[in-house]
């Protein structure tokens, strides 16, 4: 807590000293890099820009993935990069070629040390030609070999040394991964505003044993093997109502401090969707924006949808603050109750929602019927990182609506 305290406190000082003359960000290309070990560093590629109005602007590039950030401030060698939607943000300094500060997360303690070069660079350096291709799909488990041991499918595109893809776990998936391969070692890369993700590994044609990192606080080993037939659990079949519960319900305040129950008149004889999910979350991120497209598209379904917040800030206002700005960012109009602030405890979660066996993931979704029975629980989300399972889940998403409001006619995008 002390060293955070300094670094936020040398940040305050950074950006609020005076310079007789102002140091101009450099506008082009950049090549960032986080901290996640002594030895291991992880890169992502982001440009820097100006609007119409002379206000900076950056891109930062995962893949096919381009993630927009405009609320930065740099003025005599300080910089201040806050992240869109979620809390985290860059501080440190800045000169004609280098950018050098910390990546924070308040709410959480986290400092993740970050360094920029200006230029146009490969993500990962090659070095060499690759000895395999990983191109195909990979079953994988993290933390192997541990008590907590979960699974994992990995699906993989290779051209020449680059590669691309995600891997899908049951809470749904990694990101946008990009990377390359040098001889027979992997590496992936996602930076994507909330997670800093790192993936090492040595891979044959058919094995691939590696590390798993989350930024610098979490470190997981895994192991995965090819396996074209690997599936995961039917996201439709984790999460359920424990025996001796017929229905689910809920109550917790909306944003104005209003108390919100499944049993009010909005959601009476109205199919509902109750989005468990998190401000914090990418993947809830992700899920929310096709939400919120699909009812856009769909403006006369009676369908009502309402999400469940559980939020690590540490305060109920910054908790507020931040689903404030969710609203703001992607045009969210249904109702956002907040049932939890100061962690996002799974098992937190569970005790406020005793009828669920568990919460295994945010996001989880419940699709409950007109007549209050739940028809199903889906959990986690297969984002657009997912390509082929992303196009599976938003058929599957489009009939079940069908079947709930009994329209035929639903518009698919």
């Amino acid at each position: 807590m002390r060293n955070f305290g300094l670094i936020l406190l040398g940040s305050f000082f950074l950006f609020f000293s005076c310079g007789e003359t102002d140091k101009p960000l450099r506008t082009g290309d950049w090549w960032g890099g986080m901290d996640v070990s002594d030895s291991e560093t992880l890169p992502f590629n982001f440009s820097i820009y100006k609007d119409d109005n002379g206000n900076y602007l950056m891109k930062m590039f995962n893949d096919d993935e381009v993630v927009v950030v405009d609320e930065i401030t740099a003025k005599n060698g300080s910089i201040h990069i806050q992240m869109p939607i979620f809390e985290g943000y860059i501080s440190g300094t800045y000169d004609q070629n280098v950018i050098q500060g910390s990546f924070i997360k308040e709410s959480l303690n986290r400092i993740v040390p970050f360094h920029a070069t200006f230029g146009k660079r490969d993500r990962f350096e090659i070095t060499e030609e690759a000895a395999t291709d990983v191109s195909g799909v990979w079953e994988t488990y993290f933390n192997f070999g541990q008590d907590n041991q979960y699974p994992g499918k990995g699906i993989f595109t290779q051209s020449g040394n680059k590669v691309t893809g995600t891997f899908r776990t049951h809470s749904g998936d990694y990101r946008y991964l990009e990377g390359a391969i040098n001889g027979n070692s992997l590496k992936l890369s996602a930076f994507d505003g909330a997670h800093v993700f790192l993936f090492t590994a040595m891979v044959s044609d058919s094995t691939m044993q590696g590390t798993f990192y989350s930024g610098n606080h979490f470190v997981s080993p895994f192991q995965g093997k090819r396996n074209e037939a690997f599936e995961l659990e039917d996201a439709n079949s984790l999460t359920y109502l424990k025996e001796g519960y017929e229905k689910f319900d809920f109550s917790f305040e909306d944003e104005n401090g209003k108390l919100i129950s499944l049993s009010d008149p909005q959601f009476s004889n109205k199919p509902v969707l109750v989005q468990i999910m998190g401000t914090w979350c990418p993947n809830c991120l992700d899920e929310t924006r096709f939400y919120v497209d699909f009812l856009k598209n769909n403006p006369d379904l009676e369908v009502q949808f309402v999400a469940l917040a559980f939020e690590y800030a540490k305060t109920k206002q910054k908790a507020l603050d931040g689903i404030a700005r969710l609203r703001e960012r992607t045009g969210l109009d249904y109702p956002v109750l907040l049932a939890q602030f100061g962690t996002s405890s799974k098992q937190k979660a569970n005790e406020k929602l005793p009828m669920l066996n568990h919460v295994l993931s945010y996001p989880t979704t419940i699709y409950i019927d007109k007549d209050g029975s739940v028809k199903k629980i889906h959990t986690g989300f297969n984002g657009p990182a997912t390509g082929e399972k992303h196009e599976a889940f938003k058929k599957e998403f489009w009939e079940t609506i069908k079947q709930m409001t009994q329209k035929e006619e639903v518009v698919a995008r």
